[in-house]
């Protein structure tokens, strides 16, 4: 169970910095920022569920709380969610399989 989090979280945070490295509105700072929005997207996303995540786009609420994430604007945010619930959900699938 603790291992699965883990790898879970590591995997969330390869998704943001690959985020990072496609859209240029949607910024983090190194491995460990990375590491830490992961942390926060995911404890968001486990408090009010990936509809209202996606929905939303919690990127703006992570922003404010966290140092370690740039998010240019709300468009930036919808689009950094949409590819990271895109990129998740393919890394789930993955994770699975093996």
């Amino acid at each position: 169970m603790i291992l699965h989090l883990l790898i879970s979280w590591l995997v969330l945070s390869l998704i943001v910095l690959a985020t990072a490295a496609l859209l240029p509105g949607f910024r983090v700072r190194g491995f460990g920022g990375a590491v830490i929005v992961a942390m926060l997207f995911g404890l968001f996303n486990v408090l009010i569920g990936w509809l209202l995540f996606v929905a939303i786009g919690i990127g703006t609420l992570v922003d404010a709380v966290s140092k370690s994430l740039e998010i240019k604007s709300f468009g930036w945010a919808l689009g950094a969610a949409a590819l990271m619930s895109a990129l998740s959900l393919l890394a789930d699938f993955a994770m699975r399989a093996l």
